[in-house]
C-alpha cells in the first residue's frame, strides 16, 4: 500500500554508508614522518597521550621515590619541597586524566590549562625526587600540545549548575582520598598505632591547612605532611575555577519569540515531515538558517548536539539551518547526530558531510485506503469486535472541544497508566499533555458502559491533514484489543476531522525483524534477529514493529546521521538519555540541567 505522499521521498537518493572523512584521504606524496607528527598532534591523539601521562605521573606520586636521587634534591631544597610536590604531581595528574576528554573535543580553555599543568608537573617531577624519566616524558607532551595549539578552538560548554555542584562536592571528597592515601603510602614520619580514620580526619582537616589527629615523630615530617595537603586542597580551585568561570552563552530551552517563529514556520510548512511539531517541545533548541525559512531543533545531550527527525521549514532552506547548526556543534566541540531523519533529509544532512544509517521505519497509514476486509486484518476486526461486545465506546475530539473538568482527569489518567515515572520519548513525542497551545491536537478516549476512561490516546498535528501519534496509555486491566478498537474508530472519524493521514508508531531495526523471520534468511540476518529479540526483553522493539505491523501500513524508512563510524557509542547513549531509555537518578535530576 502506498500513499499519496510518498511521491515526496527521494529513494532514488540512497544514502552512502561511507564515512565523509574518506573523502579527504592524506597525500600519499607526505613524509611518514610528517604524517606521524599530525596524528599525533591532533585533539584524538593528544588526549590519548595527555590521559597516559596524567595516569604515570599519579602513579610516580604514590610510589617511593630512588633514594640516591631523592638526597641529592635533599640537599638543595628542604624537605617539605619533595613533599608538596609529591602531592601536586598526586592532583595534576588526576587532573590531566579529567581534562583529557574535553581535548578529544578540541576545547581551547582545556588546552590552556593542560599546557600549565604539564609544565608544572615536569618541575615536580625533579622537585620530588629527580624523576627525570616522567619529566622528559611531560615535557614531549608539552612540546605536542604547543604544536597542536590550531586543532583548539572549541567554546566552553554553558555553565551547568550540576557541573559546579559536583565539582563542589567531588571535589573535597576525591582529595580527601588522594590525601589518605598519601599518609598511608608515606607513614615513616607517623607514630605507631596511627588508624585508617584518623589518616583519614587529618587528610579532610589538612586540605584547608587545619592540623589534624595524626602525631608525628618530628616536626619535619608534620610540616611535610601540612604543606602537601595545603597543595592538595589548592588544587581543589582549579577546575572549580574552570567549571564556575564558563559563560552560559550556549543553546537554551525555547524562549516566547522562538516558539512564535517555529509555530509560524510549522504553520506553513509543517506538512512536510510528520515529526516536526515535536520540535515545540520545551527540552529543546533550534537554529535558524539566515533567510529564518528553515531551522535545526535540537538537544545537547551530554557531548552530543542531537537534532531529531527533519529540518524545520521550506526544504530549499535547510542547507542554511543544516550550516549554522554544525559550526555551533563544531565551535563547542560537540559531536553533531541526527535521530529520526527521513529520505529527504538524511540526503541533505549527507551533501553537509555526515554520514546516515537506517535506523527503523515509521508506519503511516492513509485514510482513504485503509480497510478492515480481508483475510489480513483479521486480527484487527477481531479486536474491535471483542471491545464492542464489552461496550467500550470510543470518542475522538479535537483539543478545543474537551471542557477543563474533562483535561484534569484525563491527564491525571495518563499519569497514573504511565509505566514508570519516567515520560520517555524525545524523537516523536511531546514533553506536555493537554497544553493550550496544541489546540491541533486530536484526543481519543475509550469508555466503559459507565463511562470511565480505559484508555487515550493523543495525536499531534502533522500539516493541515494530518496526525502524528504522541501518547498511547490504557487502564492495564483493560480489554485486550482496545489500542486496535480506538486507532480503528479514529480513522472512521478522519474524514470529518479533515485528516488524510495518520503516523504511528516507530518501529526500530522493522526490516531485521521482517526479513530475519523470512525462509531463507541468511545466518547475518538471523544473528541480528535473535540479537534483537533478546534486547525486546528490556526494550519494546519487537511488540512495537508487530503493534504497527497488524494496520498494514506504509513504512516509511527513517534515518540515524553521523559524522564518524567512531561516533556511534557516544550517539547511541545520547539517543538512549533522551528518549529517557537511559535516566539518571533522581537526585542528580533536581540539581540542574544537563
Amino acid at each position: 500500500m502506498r500513499a499519496r505522499w510518498a511521491e515526496r521521498r527521494t529513494p532514488q537518493h540512497r544514502i552512502s554508508t561511507t564515512s565523509a572523512g574518506a573523502q579527504h584521504g592524506l597525500s600519499t606524496g607526505v613524509p611518514r614522518c610528517g604524517l606521524v607528527w599530525k596524528a599525533l598532534t591532533s585533539p584524538a591523539w593528544l588526549a590519548r597521550i595527555v590521559g597516559v601521562v596524567g595516569l604515570i605521573s599519579f602513579l610516580s606520586a604514590l610510589l617511593p621515590a630512588i633514594r640516591g636521587r631523592l638526597d641529592l634534591v635533599l640537599d638543595v631544597l628542604p624537605a617539605v619541597f619533595p613533599a608538596a610536590a609529591d602531592t601536586g604531581t598526586l592532583a595534576l595528574g588526576i587532573l590531566l586524566m579529567v581534562l583529557s576528554r574535553a581535548l578529544r573535543r578540541g576545547k581551547h580553555r582545556a588546552w590552556v590549562l593542560a599546557v600549565v599543568l604539564t609544565a608544572a608537573t615536569v618541575a615536580l617531577h625533579l622537585v620530588k625526587g629527580l624523576d627525570v624519566e616522567e619529566a622528559t616524558i611531560s615535557l614531549l607532551l608539552l612540546v605536542l600540545l604547543i604544536a597542536g595549539r590550531r586543532h583548539f578552538t572549541a567554546r566552553p560548554d554553558p555553565r551547568s549548575p550540576r557541573k559546579v555542584l559536583s565539582v563542589v562536592v567531588l571535589g573535597p571528597i576525591i582529595a580527601t582520598a588522594l590525601g589518605w592515601a598519601w599518609l598511608a603510602v608515606d607513614a615513616r614520619g607517623e607514630e605507631p598505632g596511627t588508624t585508617t580514620w584518623q589518616r583519614l580526619q587529618h587528610a579532610f582537616l589538612g586540605l584547608a591547612g587545619i592540623r589534624g589527629p595524626v602525631q608525628f615523630v618530628s616536626d619535619a615530617s608534620d610540616d611535610r605532611a601540612s604543606v602537601a595537603l595545603v597543595v592538595l586542597g589548592a588544587s581543589i580551585l582549579i577546575p572549580l575555577a574552570v567549571v564556575a568561570l564558563q559563560p552560559a552563552d550556549g543553546p537554551h530551552p525555547l524562549d516566547a519569540e522562538q516558539q512564535r517563529a517555529v509555530r509560524e514556520i510549522l504553520a506553513r510548512w509543517g506538512k512536510v515531515d510528520s515529526l516536526s511539531y515535536f520540535a515545540t517541545r520545551g527540552d529543546r533548541s533550534v537554529l535558524f538558517s539566515k533567510s529564518g525559512k528553515a531551522a535545526v531543533s535540537y538537544r545537547v545531550m551530554g557531548t552530543v548536539s542531537l537534532a531529531a527527525g527533519d529540518p524545520l521549514g521550506d526544504p530549499e532552506a535547510w542547507p542554511g539551518a543544516i550550516e549554522a547548526w554544525l559550526e555551533e556543534a563544531q565551535s563547542y566541540g560537540w559531536v553533531p547526530a541526527v535521530l529520526g531523519a527521513s529520505d529527504q533529509a538524511a540526503t541533505a544532512y549527507h551533501r553537509a558531510g555526515l554520514d546516515a544509517l537506517e535506523l527503523g521505519d515509521e508506519a503511516i497509514l492513509d485514510v482513504e485506503e485503509f480497510s478492515l476486509e480481508g483475510r489480513s486484518m483479521r486480527v484487527v476486526r477481531q479486536a474491535v469486535s471483542r471491545c464492542t461486545r464489552a461496550d467500550l465506546a470510543v470518542e475522538c475530539h479535537r483539543a478545543t472541544d474537551l471542557d477543563e473538568a474533562t483535561w484534569a482527569e484525563l491527564r491525571r489518567l495518563a499519569d497514573a497508566w504511565r509505566d514508570g515515572p519516567v515520560e520517555r520519548g524525545f524523537s516523536m513525542a511531546l514533553d506536555r499533555f493537554g497544553d493550550p497551545g496544541d489546540d491541533r491536537s486530536v484526543v481519543v478516549v475509550a469508555r466503559d458502559a459507565a463511562g470511565r476512561p480505559q484508555g487515550l490516546l493523543n495525536f499531534a498535528p502533522w500539516g493541515d491533514d494530518g496526525l502524528s501519534l504522541d501518547l498511547m496509555r490504557r487502564e492495564r486491566d483493560s480489554e485486550n484489543g482496545l489500542i486496535e478498537h480506538m486507532v480503528v474508530a479514529l480513522l472512521a472519524r478522519c474524514p470529518e476531522l479533515g485528516v488524510r493521514r495518520i503516523s504511528l508508531n516507530f518501529a526500530v531495526f522493522r526490516s531485521v525483524f521482517a526479513r530475519g523471520e523470512r525462509l531463507g534468511a541468511g545466518p547475518v540476518q538471523r544473528l541480528t534477529h535473535a540479537v534483537l529479540l533478546w534486547a525486546s526483553r528490556f526494550w519494546q522493539i519487537e511488540s512495537l514493529y508487530r503493534a504497527n505491523a497488524k494496520y498494514h501500513p506504509e513504512w516509511v524508512p527513517r534515518y540515524l546521521c553521523f559524522r564518524t563510524s567512531g561516533d556511534l557509542a557516544r550517539v547511541g547513549v545520547a539517543a538512549l538519555r533522551a528518549e529517557a531509555f537511559i535516566v539518571a537518578p533522581t537526585w542528580i535530576q533536581k540539581i540542574g540541567p544537563s
